[in-house]
């Protein structure tokens, strides 16, 4: 008899797109997300596209784990207290809405849960933390976007290191202390959450990746992209190859 699959859980965008101005909405997912779950984590991505805060309970009592994926979108800064700064860049409250109350219900039921480029931002700003809107505006940090003009293979190359803290997670997935990554935001952390342990950080001090600390699961989340062609980059296959284990575990437990 086969086993049940390990089930991952991915909230979806909320765009609006069509031909001739329609600007029909669409619940939208990024590709790689889902492929590198199946590939590296050895799970099956599903999708509640219509999910609301109040159903939460019970779609992750179907799952064992969440990715929270990146995003054109930013989280509203309304959810930290700001203004928007700049009204031309893209975002979702509808995707808000949802996963800043997800992120901490994984918290609190043990879920183990991956946040990725707006998904580790949306970590931080449910547990009380804040972002730059723009931080290539921020006096001594460096401009974090990829550069339009470029290929996409281009835009999601390596582009600098991260120093990772000694005897983290991740400096162990990375088999040492500096790791190189893709860079693709514009927004970052600001001032970290309390509740959270910072473990990486680009070569002008911003965060890059971050545990819950005391988490009783897998609670980790990454501002670059290793959903990126993760089986040919050992870091990256490493962070979902840990990922998918806690999933597996929490399957194996029974906690469905």
């Amino acid at each position: 008899m086969r086993e049940s699959p390990v089930l991952v859980w991915l909230p979806v965008d909320r765009r609006y797109l069509g031909e001739d101005g329609t600007n029909s909405p669409f619940y939208v997912l990024g590709e790689k997300y889902a492929l590198s779950l199946q590939q590296v984590a050895g799970a099956e991505p599903v999708l509640f596209p219509a999910a609301k805060a109040d159903t939460l309970a019970a779609m992750l009592s179907m799952v064992h784990g969440v990715l929270l994926t990146g995003s054109p979108a930013n989280v509203h800064p309304s959810h930290f207290g700001e203004d928007v700064t700049d009204p031309s860049l893209p975002l979702d409250p509808h995707r808000d809405s949802l996963t800043l109350p997800l992120v901490r219900a994984c918290i609190a039921q043990g879920v183990p849960f991956l946040g990725i480029c707006r998904g580790f931002q949306e970590i931080n700003v449910a547990m009380g933390g804040s972002l730059h809107q723009q931080v290539h505006h921020v006096d001594g940090l460096a401009d974090h976007r990829e550069d339009s003009g470029l290929s996409y293979e281009e835009q999601y190359g390596l582009s600098h290191e991260v120093h990772l803290v000694p005897g983290s997670p991740f400096a162990q997935w990375a088999g040492g202390l500096t790791a190189r990554v893709n860079s693709l935001h514009g927004q970052g952390v600001n001032r970290l959450a309390d509740g959270l342990t910072a473990m990486a950080h680009a070569p002008d001090g911003l965060v890059e990746a971050f545990g819950v600390t005391g988490a009783q699961t897998f609670a980790y989340a990454v501002q670059w992209h290793p959903e990126w062609q993760t089986a040919h980059h050992p870091f990256y296959a490493e962070i979902f190859s840990a990922f998918g284990r806690a999933c597996h575990a929490r399957r194996t437990a029974g906690t469905l």
